[in-house]
């Protein structure tokens, strides 16, 4: 691997030179390519590149993303802005009229959220608008698959009135946008590149179906595997089978040859579900939904305590890191009472509403909080209204820092856009549309949200692995003169994984 000297680069207050070498950041001087005292002379066949004062910062890593999902749904017709069952509806119809899409291919829809609107979706209103075709909508959260008759009848749902969730939900979603193996690694790579360029060096990918496999074969697809380092999560139900192949946490992908690809396709952990969402209203709280009716009205509890005790200890015994998935404040007991159980550590994967008894909890277990800082600014009307007198431990960032925890940010892709800078401005400003910030008291930090989405990095040493990202200006200055919105747009001029260019624009050629 030759090395890269980035002359002129933004270190904070200072401006130096930093040398790459081995996959690290092998030293850090005034002008390296002088020979700094003390300092070997530069290697032959050096890469130097000036970066001109551009600000370099460790890479950023997206905790929570499930990629094939994204891929797909950045072609799949988006319905998020409606604010009704039937504007959707009318919405998918004329996208379908306007595309010609086959007459017996699925359609597939994605974003929809229902929590506040004045109708119900049901099949009879898809029938309506597209008769005859077999029609699948997910909603914004992953959590729930709105489908037409047709569809109920051709994938076998257990609901005829077109509405299903959770677990049937997201097994839907598989088989419904199912493509071909070339077509979806093509669409993969391609949301990975994408994901680079805005300064993504590694993600978490907790993808449903078998994540291993997928990305073994796209490893033999492109020379040196996908351009950021990717944690393949498992879901549950591949528990078994995991720990029978005798992988651990952290191994590399077991039949990737390619070294770099080999580097950065790794084994990450094994997720379980204690509940469902808010925008399903299948959150487990303590508080009951407005209005709701049923024999759960404070949500669903998909995996108890004895249950999920047995998981962690299974999983933890074998070498494997925990992601669990907890949104509602009961869940996010359940799963703090699931860890001290186990007598093992891992991450509450959302962790959107915390019971203030709960906060110390995270530091005194070691259980990390990987939350979503855009979930915030777009669940905040949704809150408001189905977790009324409960907002004020909703979406509790600086509380769960102020308490100790170790927070790490992610997107949730498709459930937010895969971009670091997104949730980052969501992080430090709880607003989007120009309306006042959303419970402001629970804003982060620039510096503490920018740790938490570089993987608790905030500098860059020498010593390191080189993982990191060039951008045009100091964030903290971008912050200050333009807002959050100036965040949000941060210019990213090159990013690398253990030193190689991953993205690079022309200014740094």
């Amino acid at each position: 691997m030759s090395a890269v000297l980035l002359r002129r680069a933004r270190l904070g207050a200072a401006v130096r030179d930093v040398l790459l070498g081995g996959g690290r950041v092998t030293a850090i001087a005034d002008d390296l390519a002088a020979g700094a005292p003390g300092l070997p002379g530069l290697p032959a066949g050096t890469e130097v590149v000036d970066l001109d004062g551009a600000v370099l910062l460790p890479g950023l890593v997206d905790a929570h993303v499930h990629l094939e999902q994204w891929a797909a749904t950045r072609r799949r017709i988006d319905v998020s802005a409606t604010r009704s069952a039937a504007e959707a509806a009318a919405l998918l119809a004329a996208a379908v009229r306007g595309a010609a899409v086959e007459p017996d291919s699925v359609v597939v829809g994605h974003g929809f959220r229902d929590a506040l609107w004045p109708d119900v979706p049901c099949a009879a209103l898809l029938d309506d608008v597209l008769p005859g075709r077999a029609v699948v909508l997910a909603s914004g959260d992953l959590h729930t698959a709105w489908c037409s008759s047709v569809a109920v009848h051709r994938f076998a749902l257990t609901s005829p009135d077109g509405v299903v969730v959770e677990q049937e939900a997201m097994e839907l979603m598989a088989r419904a946008g199912a493509v071909g193996p070339a077509v979806l690694d093509g669409w993969v790579l391609e949301a990975a590149a994408a994901a680079a360029s805005r300064g993504v060096t590694a993600v978490v990918d907790l993808e449903y179906g078998d994540p291993l496999t997928s990305w073994r074969r796209r490893a033999a697809r492109q020379p040196g595997g996908p351009p950021l380092r990717v944690a393949a999560g498992v879901w549950v139900d591949r528990l078994e089978q995991t720990i029978a192949a005798g992988l651990r946490s952290g191994d590399p992908l077991p039949g990737v040859t390619d070294p770099v690809a080999a580097d950065r396709l790794r084994l990450g952990p094994v997720k379980v579900f204690v509940d469902g969402s808010l925008g399903t209203r299948t959150a487990f709280c303590t508080h009951a939904y407005p209005g709701a009716a049923g024999p759960r009205p404070h949500g669903v509890l998909r995996t108890p305590l004895p249950e999920l005790e047995r998981l962690l200890r299974r999983a933890a015994s074998a070498g494997l890191d925990l992601a669990v998935h907890a949104i509602g404040d009961r869940a996010t007991g359940v799963a703090l009472d699931g860890f001290a159980a186990a007598g093992c550590t891992g991450r509450i994967e959302h962790a959107q509403q915390v019971h203030p008894d709960d906060l110390p909890r995270f530091a005194r277990l070691g259980v990390a909080a990987s939350v979503q800082p855009r979930h915030a600014v777009d669940d905040r009307d949704a809150a408001d209204q189905h977790w009324a007198g409960a907002t004020g431990w909703a979406f509790p960032y600086r509380a769960l820092v102020d308490a100790g925890a170790e927070l790490v940010l992610g997107s949730d892709a498709p459930v937010a856009p895969l971009d670091p800078w997104d949730g980052i401005a969501s992080a430090v400003h709880r607003s989007l549309d120009g309306r006042a910030a959303w419970h402001p008291e629970q804003h982060l930090g620039l510096d503490v949200a920018l740790a938490a989405a570089s993987g608790g990095r905030r500098a860059v040493r020498v010593g390191d692995v080189a993982d990191l990202v060039v951008v045009a200006e100091p964030p903290a200055a971008v912050l200050a003169r333009d807002g959050a919105g100036g965040l949000r747009t941060t210019e990213v001029l090159g990013t690398l994984v253990a030193g190689r260019w991953t993205h690079r624009s022309g200014s740094l050629d």
